[in-house]
């Protein structure tokens, strides 16, 4: 399961708004090779496809492909608005290492 922060929840509600969204669009959150930590988040707003794994919380959803989801699950999704940086952040469980800017890890050896 993931997680998101009531502050996540009130932004994605917004952007999704701002966007003009059609009905069922969500963030989509997938794990792709690269980053300077092996894997890298990548995020949008998308609609769910076949196979994803669909979460709700609070009116919103999360939408993650299966080849993602292993990676992810547990994580917490925040949105945070600082002098330096504004945007999601994730607290992934599964990394065994993240890179200073947050963007991507380097995932738990079974």
């Amino acid at each position: 399961m993931i997680s998101l922060t009531s502050s996540a929840v009130e932004h994605l509600k917004s952007l999704i708004a701002e966007k003009n969204a059609d009905a069922g669009t969500g963030l989509r959150l997938r794990v792709e090779k690269g980053g300077c930590a092996g894997m890298q988040y990548v995020m949008g707003l998308d609609q769910a496809k076949t196979g994803d794994e669909v979460q709700s919380q609070e009116g919103v959803s999360i939408i993650i492909d299966q080849d993602s989801l292993g990676y992810l699950r547990g994580c917490q999704i925040d949105y945070v608005d600082s002098l330096a940086d504004a945007g999601f952040k994730l607290t992934n469980p599964n990394a065994a290492r993240s890179c200073g800017c947050g963007t991507s890890f380097e995932p738990q050896t079974a």
